[in-house]
């Protein structure tokens, strides 16, 4: 498969999760095949080589620098995963390799382990220098230059290395290695290329055992079925390989750089929704950011931070423009004043709502024309939920149960909606709890903090969770449940540091909140559904993408495959 092929295939799948990725090792799944380069007849073919590696053992062996090895079956026609190109030969690896045995070190040595691997550039990269009486148990494969050092444990099946030079001090492997040694006639880079081939990778997964740590023990890895091109076809695979490396180094820059591009432009949007200072730049830049919301997003996992965007803008009053012949908020605060709700302060809160803890927590940003700031108290009943029952899971609570109860795992589960209860109360279970009427903000106080949600029915709650009910004129807690999710991670901030955070409802009274004039707030919340919904089509969208593109890479790839098979046959 030449490189314009390469290249014309890939700009069918570029924007594939993973293309280059899978591209490259597409090209060492043509290598190990042979379908990468054309054969020449002219070349000696691997049989004769084959012949030439085993003159070249029984030589060593004669000399003692090679420990006799049992004779390996031939690979018969049933373990053979593909048809081989004319001139190759099926063979087991240790017919065509070896292993340098063991040794006990008595002086300092370089130390090689899995974790000593660059696995993408195929080299040692980071060896430990270790004298003997520090040596690790494991410290005992003897190393040479030359040779391939094959993990044989997953997960790390691909951290393959070629020992490029000599160390100071000598190295020693650790045993999760299988050293291979092609003396000089299977050379190592070809190997490194078809042991981390998906073919091989799958032979040996095949054969791995043990449950916590499985791996491939040294016989079945001497049996593995590993196919031998001529010595001269090697050396081409080699530079094609390399070659297309290159251009794939190539391809991901290129990816690389407009995934930044991308990044950049949605960030500089985004910090300008933040921090911008005049209202018209708002608005130019919240008028940009909304009508290309498509192309600003093209990752599934950039959609929660562009709902977070949309929210920010939504509580800062830069999402829908403002009418200056609105009522106030000032003046909603009047009318849910001259209402029924108590001024008077609750849970150690001041006459002015202020925390004494929390008094110095100052108002975050600016506001809008005609916008105020509140806190719960001032515009509704906050309260947190009950179960007095000890202990609360006692199924007298709950036998023959009517009264939905919801716990803060159907909060965190709920995306904004209340849909589901953990479990129902029996009327001895209502009678010690309180049940919230539908439409009620619950927040959670305890494990998951500061997640929210509107309840779609009436229920009870426990107090891991707090009610928030609006005051009237407010029609609903809907724009309220939105602000939460803006203001959660500096909720967090105030939970303790402890195994089990928690916030109180002191704190939650202390929180400021953004209130917008009541004809504005409505058409926030109509906004901010809309963006939501969009957020959740494009999200929906993204990921059918992604699968399609997935789908489109793996026939391009078949299809590629079938082109070189044909173009070299």
């Amino acid at each position: 498969m030449n490189e314009i092929l390469l290249l014309k295939t890939f700009n069918q799948i570029s924007d594939a999760p993973d293309a280059v990725p899978r591209l490259r090792s597409f090209i060492l799944e043509l290598a190990g095949r042979g379908r990468i380069v054309a054969q020449d007849s002219n070349d000696e073919p691997a049989s004769e080589l084959l012949r030439r590696i085993q003159e070249e053992k029984a030589r060593l062996i004669k000399t003692g620098e090679l420990r006799k090895q049992k004779p390996l079956p031939p690979v018969g026609s049933n373990e053979s995963p593909f048809q081989l190109p004319p001139g190759w030969q099926w063979t087991r690896i240790r017919q065509i390799t070896s292993d340098r045995g063991q040794v006990k070190p008595d002086k300092e040595f370089t130390y090689i382990d899995v974790a000593s691997i660059d696995n993408e550039r195929g080299v040692v990269a980071n060896p430990q220098i270790v004298s003997p009486g520090n040596a690790p148990s494991r410290a005992r494969k003897d190393v040479r230059t030359g040779d391939v050092l094959y993990s044989c444990v997953r997960p790390y099946l691909l951290n393959i290395a070629i020992i490029e030079y000599d160390f100071v001090p000598p190295p020693i492997a650790s045993t999760a290695f299988a050293v291979v040694n092609g003396h000089g006639l299977v050379l190592a880079k070809y190997l490194w290329i078809v042991l981390r081939s998906p073919f091989m990778i799958r032979c040996v997964e095949e054969r791995m055992r043990g449950q916590a740590y499985p791996a491939i023990n040294d016989s079945d890895f001497a049996m593995l079925a590993l196919p031998l091109p001529p010595l001269t076809e090697q050396y081409r695979i080699i530079s094609k390989v390399d070659e297309l490396m290159v251009v794939c180094d190539r391809l991901q820059a290129e990816h690389n750089e407009a995934e930044r591009d991308r990044a950049r432009l949605t960030a500089a949007t985004a910090h300008h929704l933040s921090n911008g200072a005049a209202s018209d730049t708002l608005r130019k830049y919240a008028s940009f950011f909304i009508a290309h919301l498509p192309e600003l997003t093209l990752r599934p996992y950039q959609i929660p931070s562009l709902r977070q965007t949309i929210l920010n803008l939504a509580v800062r009053g830069r999402l829908v423009p403002q009418d200056p012949q609105e009522d106030s908020a000032y003046d909603l605060l009047r009318q849910i004043r001259a209402g029924s709700i108590s001024s008077t302060p609750r849970n150690g809160a001041t006459s002015d709502g202020v925390s004494p803890t929390h008094s110095a927590l100052a108002t975050p940003f600016p506001l809008p024309q005609g916008w105020a700031w509140a806190r719960f108290h001032d515009i509704g009943r906050l309260a947190r939920g009950k179960s007095k029952h000890r202990p609360r899971n006692d199924p007298s609570l709950f036998a023959g149960g009517t009264h939905p109860f919801v716990q803060t795992g159907d909060v965190a589960r709920s995306k904004g909606r209340i849909e589901t209860f953990t479990s129902k109360y029996n009327d001895l279970g209502l009678a010690q709890s309180t049940k919230w009427p539908k439409g009620t903000l619950c927040i959670t106080i305890a494990a998951n903090i500061a997640d929210s949600g509107i309840l779609t029915f009436d229920a009870c709650f426990p107090d891991s969770l707090v009610g928030f009910v609006p005051a009237p004129p407010i029609p609903n807690a809907r724009y309220f449940e939105y602000f939460i999710r803006t203001t959660k991670a500096n909720l967090l901030e105030f939970a303790p540091a402890t195994a089990q955070k928690n916030i109180n409802l002191e704190i939650l009274n202390a929180v400021w909140i953004p209130l917008p004039p009541l004809s504005e707030q409505r058409r926030i919340v109509e906004t901010v559904d809309n963006l939501m919904a969009l957020c959740d089509q494009l999200e929906t969208q993204l990921t059918d993408v992604n699968l399609g593109k997935h789908a489109l890479l793996d026939s391009v790839l078949r299809s590629a495959l079938n082109e070189a098979n044909e173009h070299i046959s």
